[in-house]
């Protein structure tokens, strides 16, 4: 989520940028069939919690943009499939019903909905203050409501995302024009696997926001629906100067997977090779980035060169780790490395 002017989340990667469960991404999505790795540096590391994977998230904290368990490398169909979670694997619009495309797209959320208990403890003040300051065109009593409801999704989104998601409907009810909770609704529709509403709220909450900071969410709910060609179409809409460096992460890493779901490993490979593409620099989304490059020349079957950049993965959560919680997202952490290594991608 947005917190206007804040910081960006970095969608594409495991809470704390771990390598992405199941192994390296296919053309047709997801496979599990990337051996696990003993020991050394190229040892699989323990998850680290928290947006970004900097530091732990604070109670009442709004979950970030994009949705820390989002590996955009991959099809997120797939990655959504099993589990307890029927009706909303890939769901198409042509599953909308015509109550689900209201201006708002909050109409169908109205019906049949009990809000869900917010317990006494949990209080608006515990909101982030730039969230807060959006609601304040609310009453204060029910900006407090939405506010609390907003909290509980902060501190559940990565425990139990349908309860996060029931609460950021009832935010939506009582809120539904108010940016940060339109942008809410879509990351919990995300979490749970529900692209159609994701990428409408996503919408929705650019409109509102005139923001294009979710632009890689939206090209991996894209992705999602299995129109990879629309997520391409998306991704280049904007020019990618104009975001973030982050949010050029974040898109780097989703259109890359939009290239291997359409069977286009090479191109693949290229939209990744961008300057952040640095192995002597750690930023918070630099593991992200580098597992997915490996994970792409991995495919190739370039496993020596897939093995060196899972290995400066591996040195850049350390250094991220080590660095503990700066609270700023912009600090950089050098990284040694061997005087024979490459400083940089590698040419194709």
């Amino acid at each position: 989520m947005s917190d206007s002017g804040d910081r960006a989340k970095r969608p594409g990667e495991k809470p704390g940028g771990s390598k992405p469960e199941g192994g390296r991404p296919d053309r047709g999505g997801p496979s599990s069939d990337r051996r696990p790795r003993q020991g050394g540096a190229g040892a699989e590391r323990p998850r680290r919690d928290g947006p970004e994977g900097g530091r732990p998230r604070r109670d009442g904290e709004r979950p970030q943009r994009g949705r820390p368990e989002a590996d955009l490398s991959k099809n997120p169909r797939e990655r959504r499939t099993g589990g307890d979670r029927p009706g909303y694997q890939g769901r198409s619009p042509r599953d909308e019903t015509p109550e689900d495309r209201d201006p708002y797209g909050i109409r169908a959320v109205r019906n049949r909905h009990d809000d869900p208990e917010v317990p006494e403890t949990v209080q608006a003040k515990d909101l982030d203050r730039v969230a807060r300051a959006q609601l304040k065109t609310l009453s204060k009593e029910n900006a407090d409501g939405v506010a609390r409801h907003l909290v509980m999704v902060g501190q559940l989104i990565d425990t139990d995302p349908q309860l996060a998601h029931a609460h950021a409907v009832s935010a939506a009810r009582r809120a539904g024009r108010i940016a940060v909770v339109r942008e809410t609704l879509a990351i919990t529709a995300y979490s749970i696997g529900d692209f159609a509403l994701a990428l409408r709220e996503l919408r929705t909450y650019r409109r509102i926001s005139g923001r294009d900071d979710q632009l890689p969410l939206m090209v991996d709910s894209e992705r999602g629906l299995g129109r990879p060609d629309k997520a391409l179409e998306l991704g280049r809409s904007v020019p990618r100067a104009s975001l973030p460096v982050d949010v050029q992460v974040q898109l780097a890493i989703a259109m890359s997977g939009a290239r291997l779901d359409l069977g286009q490993t090479d191109a693949a490979l290229a939209e990744l090779q961008i300057p952040q593409l640095d192995p002597g620099k750690a930023f918070s989304w630099s593991p992200a980035l580098f597992d997915a490059y490996a994970a792409v020349l991995e495919d190739l079957g370039r496993e020596d060169d897939a093995e060196e950049w899972w290995q400066h993965s591996d040195r850049a959560s350390e250094a991220l780790d080590s660095g503990g919680d700066t609270g700023d997202d912009d600090v950089v952490e050098i990284i040694e490395e061997d005087a024979d290594e490459d400083s940089g991608p590698k040419s194709e």
